[in-house]
């Protein structure tokens, strides 16, 4: 059940549902029935507020007053809440406070009236616009090649009649025309009177070359998407007006917590948090916030914790075989022709986007720095700031917490440029001072380059084993030890146990059971490598290094669609931008990547190298996604389940994560499973989709109608043979015991008389049904790779 802490109500569980169009509100009311018989205490949504016209996640909210009425608008959100009332459930919702979706003017009423009026808007204060930059108009990168003309004009530009009066019409682009700025207008032709060009430099806008977007951009943008504009919610009044539907839902008893995305993007992160508390009355709220190894979330913000990618990266790593390490170094080797240095790829793509994407942004935190240094030329200043987000160890700082973090860039930008060092100097004191413009704008500066740099560019460029490749984790980190694991779990139980745990989300890089089969080539590297040399004699990739990373999403996957995996090939290939990108595409190379992808599926011997590797990884993998799902259930937090989750979750980066998920199918089994009522276990080693939503359904029904069960944590130790390959902890009553490394395990002949120090009482295993009568491992771990073991009471 729903628990309280300090005053808070604090899930036992979530599941995260997508709500869309074809999926929306009312859908998700008519499955809580069958969440619920799964275990789950609360329902998780994606954001709710109005988006784009057809967007399918939902980021791009484009008005703060009201629920997207594609989603079910309001009478969907009261249908679900009051249904998740019934079933004693709570509501937990994803918000987007640092930006809004602008791609289509109109459907932005402030962005709109910002575009007509200009500075006169009222309006114009909620975004975060430079107007100085843009000669008193807002730069708008739309403007392709082919309709650039001599004399800077615009070709495909019109006046044409609006909602309202006449608009701007470049293409299908609708722009609002400032008040009196087109009487004179005289048609197509101009005759007697103005063009529309004309009209167009009368405007509070300009409409300029998409290319013009990382250099000049003159407003503030979620990440690198134009299409995206930040909001200023530091503002008392932009946060009552962007928070006004939120507020009803609190106000009415509508939701019961907030998931804030993105507040890395946010002027003063604690200020914004401390403000939801008390918009909310204090409610359950979690943090996307990314933290790098060794960081740790501040106790000052008012947040039960992250989202929890921290700790996805835990449970990966004490699943990964060390020993694997160096060998997959040496072949990461041989596919890029030398050793790959993490540390400098990250520096590199990073200083890249710096100087490319985010020159703009770069730009500016200048602009406002050389009010105070007018004597540093730009272009020193530029090259400074530029390398110091590059150095920048982590995502941000939030002055004057994390200011050990800019002296370490500051740092390791001086040994890196010593030409700058006289530069460095008159910077260090301005960007050091927290209540200056250009170091709050830096701070929310440096997180973007990270994110571009590393999850959305370097990601794709090592594949040494791509299952470290993911969102909050360093692939550096190449494995952890069961004591480590142990350690960094007594710490969450005591600081953040109400923070969420999470395994595949809508953004993670690969879903949690490719991830569990990659793992298993730390175990096996010699069968890796030759798999990846016969593939690439077979159906070679320009980059071998890349067809490593093609081929582990291939081997994680499978089986996936020939359009699936084609999909990701563009994506991934364009995303890490060594040899085609988004904007200039290489054909050639392009065509050659999608030739092996075919060969997958039409070239015998292809796909017999592939199957022949499978064959070796899909059982291990199976044992490592059923540890990793149990782990996460019972560790110290909230277990969030990802829809669809609850059975194999073999996705790829979005949109593939964002696929219709069949509910029907996971209903049917459910009720099978539950008619087993954990007696001799119903479906065993012989249906492995079957144990993961059979584990799924107990881990989750314990936690909800036993929360005391799960209030402390404990390592339990192994002793004998096998125990390198045990991880298992008492959580207060209930105590996880899973397999790791399976591969060695079964290399030394299976589990002999290793033992778990199993503490005193009599213990069920809830996922067969049995009483423990021994505490030997391998009697525990005869039907499933793990157990979920319970003390029964006197």
């Amino acid at each position: 059940m729903t628990r309280v802490s300090s005053g808070m109500r604090v899930p036992a569980s979530t599941y995260r549902l997508q709500i869309t169009a074809e999926f929306d509100l009312f859908a998700a009311t008519d499955l809580l029935g069958y969440l619920h018989e799964l275990g789950v205490d609360w329902v998780y949504l994606s954001p709710l507020l109005a988006a784009e016209p057809g967007s399918e996640h939902g980021y791009d909210v484009v008005a703060h007053d009201h629920i997207d009425e594609a989603r079910g608008g309001a009478a969907g959100l009261a249908a679900l809440s009051a249904e998740a009332r019934r079933l004693g459930m709570g509501v937990l919702v994803d918000i987007v406070p640092n930006h809004v979706g602008i791609a289509t003017p109109r459907e932005d009423p402030w962005w709109w009236d910002v575009l007509r009026l200009g500075r006169d808007s009222p309006h114009a204060a909620a975004f975060d616009i430079d107007w100085s930059a843009g000669h008193e108009r807002i730069l708008i990168p739309v403007v392709g090649d082919d309709d650039l003309l001599p004399g800077g004009r615009i070709d495909h530009l019109s006046v044409v009649e609006g909602e309202d009066g006449p608009e701007l019409a470049y293409h299908d682009n609708l722009y609002p025309i400032a008040p009196g700025t087109a009487d004179d207008y005289a048609g197509p032709q101009a005759a007697g009177g103005v063009d529309a060009n004309t009209v167009h430099d009368r405007q509070h806008y300009e409409l300029a070359s998409w290319h013009s977007a990382d250099d000049e951009l003159n407003y503030r943008r979620f990440f690198a998407v134009n299409t995206l504009a930040a909001v200023r919610v530091e503002e008392p009044e932009v946060f009552a007006e962007t928070h006004a539907e939120i507020r009803r839902w609190f106000t009415e008893g509508l939701v019961d917590g907030l998931r804030v995305d993105h507040p890395d993007g946010l002027r003063d992160p604690r200020k914004y948090l401390a403000d939801l508390a008390g918009l909310t009355g204090g409610a359950y709220v979690l943090v996307e916030k990314i933290l790098e190894p060794g960081e740790e979330l501040l106790e000052s913000w008012a947040t039960a914790g992250t989202t929890g990618y921290d700790v996805l990266g835990l449970i990966d790593r004490v699943l990964t075989d060390p020993a694997g390490q160096q060998p997959l170094d040496e072949l990461e080797g041989r596919l890029r022709g030398g050793p790959v240095d993490w540390s400098q790829l990250v520096h590199d793509r990073k200083r890249e986007v710096a100087d490319g994407m985010l020159r703009s942004e770069v730009k500016r935190i200048v602009r406002d720095l050389r009010r105070h240094l007018p004597v540093v030329p730009a272009f020193r200043a530029e090259d400074a700031v530029a390398e110091l987000l590059a150095c920048f160890p982590v995502y941000r700082s939030y002055l004057p917490e994390g200011r050990e973090y800019l002296d370490e860039a500051f740092a390791s930008a001086r040994a890196r440029r010593p030409d700058l060092a006289a530069t460095y100097d008159a910077l260090e004191p301005w960007l050091t001072n927290a209540d200056l413009a250009a170091s709050k704008r830096f701070q929310q500066t440096s997180g973007m380059v990270m994110a571009k740099g590393v999850e959305d560019c370097a990601f794709y460029r090592w594949s040494r084993l791509t299952s470290l490749n993911e969102v909050g984790g360093d692939p550096a980190i190449f494995a952890l030890d069961v004591e480590a694991f142990h350690a960094a779990m007594v710490e969450r139980q005591r600081y953040w146990p109400d923070a969420m745990t999470t395994t595949s989300t809508h953004d993670t890089k690969r879903g949690e059971d490719v991830r569990a089969r990659i793992e298993v080539l730390a175990e096996a590297p010699p069968a890796w490598a030759r798999t990846v040399e016969r593939l690439q004699s077979l159906a070679p990739v320009p980059d071998p290094g890349f067809g490593s990373l093609l081929w582990q999403a291939a081997l994680g996957a499978w089986p996936i669609s020939r359009e699936r995996l084609h999909a990701y090939a563009e994506k991934a290939m364009r995303e890490a931008g060594d040899h085609t990108t988004w904007t200039e595409p290489d054909e050639a190379y392009e065509a050659a990547v999608h030739a092996a992808v075919d060969a997958v599926y039409d070239d015998p011997a292809v796909g017999r190298a592939l199957r022949e590797l499978l064959d070796e990884v899909v059982a291990p993998g199976w044992s490592n996604a059923l540890a990793a799902k149990l782990i996460a259930l019972t560790m110290p937090g909230v277990p969030d389940v990802y829809q669809g989750s609850e059975l194999w979750e073999q996705s790829l980066v979005d949109p593939d994560n964002r696929r219709h998920v069949d509910f029907g199918v996971r209903q049917a089994l459910l009720s099978a499973v539950a008619a087993g009522a954990g007696a001799a276990a119903p479906h065993g080693l012989d249906d492995p989709a079957a144990a993961k939503l059979l584990l799924t359904h107990r881990a989750l029904t314990l936690r909800r109608e036993r929360p005391t069960l799960f209030s402390t944590y404990s390592p339990v130790r192994a002793s004998g043979v096998g125990a390198e390959h045990v991880v298992a902890f008492d959580r207060g009553g209930v105590l996880t015991v899973a397999t790791r490394l399976p591969v060695g395990l079964a290399a030394r002949g299976g589990w002999g008389e290793t033992r778990i120090e199993l503490p005193a009482g009599t213990w069920q295993d809830t996922l067969t049904g049995r009483t423990v009568a021994s505490d030997r491992v391998g009697d525990l771990l005869d039907t499933y790779p793990v157990a979920l073991l319970v003390k029964e009471s006197r």
